[in-house]
């Protein structure tokens, strides 16, 4: 006998998104179901463990920089990044929305729940050629996204105190109710004994993320004109298998568009401690590392830099005769530079410590440099050039690297660096020497130099491998996030928000994104949903 649960509307999925329109709701006087299939603990989904960046246009941080942004500015450069065509119609339309209401309901809506913003602005994206972010953009909540996270749960359970909330944990949901070819709740399975709900609403939320946590979802929508890796690491979560996806395109005829354009990370590791098999993490690669092959030679002609088209580096990652890279650098580097991406390894922000976060800029990041050495199989260190071959054919079980072809690679580079870095020639050094004119990215970004420095010293390797991560595309909605038809009509009672809509639209990003529009495209298309459904 099933368990019978009802609501005014039914949210599936506990990640930012579905929190914001169960909050929005709630505060409106509905009564809301909240499911989600993960423990009580995890409520938040992968903003509870995501680093908390956040491209925002026309902020106060930006006024007071002095960053002459506008929506208009910011649509050129989104639209031109992305690549969307004319004829992406909603897509183009939520990245109007975006840019026009960040501000408004993203930024202000979040500092009026307590929520500030880390005062330096990073400039992410900018494009291999400057067609990405034309100004400073990223800003980073004071807290990472475990704050976020903490701060909207907070708010959830105190409107919940006035409206109805039934919290509901590890229930997976496969499938909609339906009542007249109409959505009016929806099925959902205990994963711990396999009991079973029926959770019934006039009005159902998607709210269940994209498909990047199943490889298999991944290569299945890979396209077809792009060069898939043998193998790749799980940025994201096992629930996260598009499965609702398919059941509405199925049952319901509703459009999935963009499902073959991904946010993946170019560098990435296994987690020492992993939540789940295949477990990775996506680290900010080193702007001033040599990115090499699996034979230790820099892959070129264009070196890989960090910080300017994450697509592009995916894709030549994918492109390289084996699934990993090597990233070569040296102690000096690795203790200003090395970061990995997430609330999980950045515990100064994530715990809001000034000083902490103060002595990581002074003297560099000792912790996470040491922490990586110990646990990670994947962090290599030595001496010598010939000790770091050795150990890296050890790490992958062949005699690839050759000390020779490794102590020349490395030559190569310095070498420019005989004649003073005024007369150095080289496009990895000219990208760092113009990320450096910014501050926050000199901050973190070492004048350029050596790598056999004397004193810089040890040499470390970090093989890496492609992380998957956010799904750009998904249900097509409309600006109230609404569920479209192959038709272009809305369906009744159904709506996606978040990375279930591709962040809006169903691909608002396009072939590529400003990066840190995640969090805020879960924000608008939830508030947009809510507004929809309590007007």
């Amino acid at each position: 006998m099933s368990r019978v649960v009802e609501a005014d509307v039914l949210v599936v999925g506990g990640g930012l998104a579905g929190i914001v329109v169960a909050l929005e709701c709630l505060r409106a006087g509905r009564s809301v179901t909240l499911v989600d299939r993960d423990a009580p603990q995890r409520l938040g989904g992968l903003a509870l463990w995501a680093f908390g960046g956040m491209a925002l246009v026309g902020t106060p941080l930006q006024q007071r920089l002095r960053v002459p942004d506008s929506p208009q500015r910011a649509l050129r450069d989104w639209l031109r990044f992305g690549e969307l065509g004319a004829d992406e119609v909603w897509p183009r339309r939520w990245a109007a929305h975006y840019v026009e209401h960040c501000r408004a309901d993203v930024h202000d809506w979040l500092r009026a729940h307590g929520l500030r913003f880390v005062p330096a602005l990073h400039w992410v994206e900018r494009g291999r050629h400057g067609e990405g972010n034309s100004l400073p953009r990223y800003h980073l909540v004071w807290g990472t996204g475990r704050e976020l996270v903490r701060r909207l749960v907070q708010a959830l359970h105190a409107a919940a105190a006035r409206s109805r909330l039934q919290l509901l944990h590890g229930l997976r949901v496969d499938a909609l109710d339906l009542a007249a070819g109409q959505p009016c709740g929806a099925f959902a399975v205990q994963e711990s004994d396999g009991a079973t709900w029926q959770l019934r609403a006039p009005a159902v939320v998607l709210a269940c993320g994209g498909i990047n946590g199943s490889l298999e979802q991944v290569r299945a929508h890979w396209p077809a004109q792009r060069r898939m890796p043998a193998q790749m690491l799980n940025g994201a979560h096992p629930h996260c298998d598009g499965r609702l996806h398919d059941w509405a395109a199925e049952h319901l005829q509703a459009r999935v568009t963009h499902a073959g354009e991904m946010w993946n990370y170019a560098a990435g590791v296994a987690h020492p401690q992993a939540h789940f098999a295949g477990h990775g993490l996506g680290l900010v690669p080193c702007k001033s590392a040599l990115w090499l092959d699996h034979l230790g030679v820099r892959i070129g002609p264009e070196p890989l830099v960090t910080g300017f088209d994450t697509h592009w580096l995916c894709q030549r990652v994918a492109e390289q005769q084996r699934p990993y890279t090597w990233h070569l650098l040296n102690r000096r580097i690795a203790l200003r530079e090395l970061a990995i991406s997430g609330a999980e390894h950045n515990p100064s922000l994530r715990e809001r410590s000034r000083l902490g976060l103060a002595r990581e800029l002074l003297f560099g990041n000792h912790r996470l440099l040491q922490r990586m050495l110990r646990e990670s199989p994947e962090f290599l260190a030595d001496p010598t050039l010939a000790g770091l071959a050795a150990r890296m054919n050890a790490l992958t079980g062949s005699d690839d690297v050759r000390a020779e072809v490794l102590q020349a690679t490395v030559e190569a580079f310095d070498a420019q660096f005989t004649r003073g870095l005024s007369l150095c020639n080289d496009d990895q050094v000219r990208r760092v020497l113009q990320a450096r004119q910014w501050p926050a990215e000199r901050l973190r970004t070492c004048r350029p130099g050596p790598l056999a420095r004397p004193g810089a010293g040890p040499f470390i390797a970090i093989r890496s491998r492609l992380v998957t991560r956010k799904s750009l595309g998904g249900l097509q909605t409309d600006l109230r996030s609404r569920v479209l038809d192959d038709r272009g009509q809305a369906l009744p009672g159904l709506y996606a928000v978040g990375e279930a809509a591709g962040f809006g639209g169903g691909g608002a990003s396009g072939r590529r994104s400003l990066e840190g529009t995640f969090l805020p495209g879960c924000i608008l298309t939830a508030r947009a949903a809510a507004r929809a459904l309590t007007s």
